[in-house]
């Protein structure tokens, strides 16, 4: 369609440009009539700016699978497409939205390089504004991003230290008693050798202990009631027996798993004057078993933790690769144990039948981690004592991620600026306000997922809603 400049130069962004500048724009640029449907779509390589003359236009983001209504306007002049084109290849040069029309339109369009030439050449000053005001931008939301990141480590750094620290000292304490008991054992075993009974006896007596040591492993669970029982009828067994420190030694042998049958075969196997003193090695027997499964469950959980945080961090991984995410929340949330405490619950509804999905795995965990310290900040505003559960499952072709707390609730009129940068409910010290903002620019910004909310007292949950596919256009260095 013909392009007029009389026309062009009643759009508010043409309206201070001289007539050489607009018989320019109409030289180079056109007049383009759209019927009701798409114009361009998100991720598109952007090759004009658009400026609507008359009509109606809609713009939307992709949110997961589905297309968000971001503007609707009939606003003349209203102007949308290559907008940094100016930047050249120093930025991606792709449509960052999407959009259609919904009635005849007309636009006048300039080509994308056209646009970035008479920015430059026309206004020189401004472009130097715009490209600080651009990279400024993004350099600052990378360094606020770092921080945010670096706060976080800081605690779980701490909180990991604490956990670390609670089974290393109970192995170096169990280690110190079973040199002790040990030496014992020696000096009691010194002892049965040298009484005076046959070696089928002593025989006996190693077969006992032999089958001792695999009933500690195998010890039931008891309630305090039935442990408190049990230790009342070994305590009368041994002072009938004439075993001193009944009342110390039977505590040992219900944790042990050993009962009445049991002291029975160790009476009917040795003489009654040696009685005593076999019980009593059996004693550091069974302390030694105890002593050693304790050990072996401080490592363990040592080594578990170190794993924890190995799958936490990522450092050995892409930084983009397909994940279990039942795998990341495990982490995080033992990352976190410290932090959440005791009075808080922890129910994991896992779908592990979900397939793994492509993600950026090390920030989907500070997402969980900040997600998950709201939750315990909301409980502990509502006394301190709650259920977190968190939910796994499929929701069409996306996977669901729920964190669903017991807390105060998000109050209906700060619901809707939760996201915003900066803005926090915490007291002044304990919040920065960012958490939220970056974890929805991870979620919908890099993962183009979906991150909502749902809040009502003693019922908030948070929705991470991730795609089980790759986008198409996904660029592993693009940053959130």
């Amino acid at each position: 369609m013909p392009c007029s400049p009389a026309e062009i130069s009643s759009l508010f962004l043409f309206e201070k440009l001289s007539p050489e500048q607009l018989g320019r724009l109409c030289a180079e640029g056109r007049v383009e009539r759209f019927e009701p449907g798409p114009v361009y779509t998100e991720g598109a390589p952007a090759t004009c700016f658009y400026v609507m003359i008359e009509g109606t236009v809609v713009l939307s983001r992709r949110v997961g699978g589905d297309d968000v209504e971001v503007i609707r306007s009939s606003q003349r002049g209203v102007y949308s497409g290559a907008m940094q084109a100016y930047l050249g290849d120093r930025a991606r040069q792709v449509y960052n939205n999407s959009m259609r029309v919904t009635e005849p339109t007309r636009f006048f369009v300039l080509p994308a390089d056209t646009f970035a030439a008479v920015m430059q050449e026309w206004f020189p000053m401004a472009v130097h504004l715009l490209e600080g005001l651009f990279f400024g931008a993004k350099n600052t939301q990378q360094v606020i991003g770092q921080r945010e990141r670096l706060l976080a480590l800081g605690s779980l750094s701490a909180g990991l230290t604490h956990e670390l620290n609670n089974p290393a000292a109970a192995a170096v304490r169990a280690t110190a008693t079973l040199r002790e008991r040990v030496a014992k054992m020696r000096h009691k075993l010194a002892l049965i050798a040298s009484a005076p009974y046959p070696r089928e006896q002593l025989a006996g007596l190693i077969e006992i202990q032999e089958r001792t040591a695999d009933l500690v492993g195998k010890a039931p669970a008891l309630s305090p009631l039935e442990a408190s029982d049990r230790e009342d009828t070994l305590t009368d067994w041994l002072d009938d027996h004439g075993i001193p420190d009944g009342w110390r030694l039977a505590p040992t042998f219900v944790q042990a798993g050993l009962d009445i049958d049991w002291l029975e075969q160790v009476a009917a196997t040795v003489p009654e004057e040696v009685l005593p003193g076999a019980v009593g090695w059996l004693n550091y027997t069974v302390e030694t078993e105890l002593l050693m499964s304790e050990i072996e469950d401080s490592t363990t959980r040592v080594s578990n933790l170190v794993d924890a945080a190995k799958q936490y961090s990522q450092l050995d991984r892409a930084p983009f690769r397909t994940v279990d995410v039942h795998e990341l929340l495990d982490s995080t949330l033992m990352m976190l144990a410290g932090k959440i405490g005791p009075r808080i619950k922890v129910v994991k509804d896992y779908d592990r039948t979900l397939p793994e999905i492509p993600a950026y795995p090390a920030e989907l965990n500070q997402v969980w981690t900040n997600l998950v310290d709201n939750a315990v900040a909301a409980v502990n505003s509502a006394g301190g004592e709650g259920t977190l559960t968190v939910r796994t499952a499929a929701d069409h072709d996306r996977l669901l991620v729920e964190f669903r707390d017991t807390g105060t609730g998000i109050p209906p009129e700060i619901r809707g600026r939760i996201f915003d940068p900066f803005f926090t409910t915490k007291p002044v010290g304990e919040g920065t306000g960012l958490g939220l903002d970056i974890s929805w620019r991870i979620v919908v910004n890099k993962h183009h997922g979906a991150l909502q909310v749902e809040s009502e007292p003693a019922d908030t949950r948070f929705q991470v809603l991730l795609p089980l596919t790759a986008a198409d256009h996904e660029n592993p260095e693009e940053s959130p």
